[in-house]
This record gives structure tokens, C-alpha cells and sequence, in this order.
């Protein structure tokens, strides 16, 4: 029964094919690997996939803060709001917080290269994770009140009702 001939060895430079004695590339003097897995049958890592999603217009330049999280999961959620639309970004500890780094707790600064802020801060923006221009979030924007603004108004509405129960029962005694 014949053995099957193992594959030829590859320039990863050129990509030419060698018999497997040869150690290094005639032509541009590399030295020769094995070929890997092509195709369908390669196998994609959670970097390469990572890697795959990122803009290569938006990945220059020096980094520049865009958000912060209060926590490295918030941080985290920010940072996946922004590959999905192919910004690069990186985490950072806040400075001027006192906590060991293994610990997930404490602010982080979510950086971006400069190429990517503008859309880093449409994709915020569109999150309600950032202030618009003129200092509104999207809710004010939208016209739905914050939380303690409708707890102020349900507190005021059992005050009138509590005045018109009392008056109503000065009245009938």
C-alpha cells in the first residue's frame, strides 16, 4: 500500500511551491513553511474574526478618548458597539483609580484611533451613550421625560388628590 506524498513546502512571501528537501526560497529567500488550511476547511479564531470586522480607513492615527464605561463590562458592551461598525478600539484603566488591575471593577477609557472618532461618536450618539452637541440625551431629543421628572409629577398629582380629600372632608363636618 503507497504512503501519501506530504505536501510541498510554501513561500508564505511569494507562494511558491517547493519539494519538501528544500529549506529556503529560491526566489526571494524566505524560509519555507508548510501550507495550512485553505478555504471553507481554515480555521477562523475569535481574533482573526475580530480582525476581520475592522475598517482599515478608521485604524490610524494616534488613540483618543471617545467614552467611558463604569465598568469593565460597560466598557466591554461599548467596545463590541463599535467593531460592529468596524472602529478599532482599545480599553484603558481611568486614571486616579485606586483598584489592582486583575479586578474588573472601576472605570474604564474606551480609545479609538483619531481616523475613527467621528464614527465612534455617530455610533454613541445613535446609542444614547453620548450627550448630543447641544448637551440633550436622546430621550430629552425625543420628548420622553427622565425617570424623576414623571416621579416628581406622580408625587405632585397624590399631593393635589391628598388636598381635595382633606378639604372635601372639612367640608362635610
Amino acid at each position: 500500500m503507497a504512503r501519501p506524498e506530504p505536501a510541498a513546502l510554501v513561500c508564505p512571501s511569494c507562494g511558491t511551491a517547493h519539494p519538501l528537501h528544500e529549506r529556503f526560497c529560491a526566489a526571494c529567500g524566505m524560509p519555507l513553511v508548510h501550507p495550512g488550511p485553505r478555504g471553507a476547511d481554515a480555521v477562523v479564531t475569535e481574533a482573526h474574526a475580530r480582525a476581520r470586522k475592522i475598517k482599515p480607513q478608521l485604524s490610524e492615527g494616534e488613540l483618543v478618548r471617545v467614552a467611558g464605561g463604569r465598568h469593565q463590562a460597560e466598557a466591554e458592551l461599548i467596545q463590541g458597539m463599535l467593531l460592529e461598525e468596524g472602529v478599532p478600539s482599545m480599553l484603558r484603566r481611568s486614571r486616579g483609580f485606586d483598584v489592582p488591575d486583575m479586578l474588573a471593577a472601576g472605570p474604564r477609557d474606551v480609545l479609538v484611533p483619531r481616523s475613527g472618532v467621528q464614527t465612534a461618536r455617530e455610533v454613541l450618539l445613535q446609542a444614547d451613550l453620548l450627550p448630543a452637541p447641544d448637551g440633550r440625551s436622546a430621550r430629552a431629543r425625543a420628548g420622553i421625560d427622565a425617570p424623576s421628572r414623571i416621579l416628581l409629577g406622580l408625587v405632585a398629582a397624590l399631593v393635589v388628590v391628598a388636598l381635595i380629600a382633606w378639604i372635601g372632608t372639612e367640608l362635610l363636618v
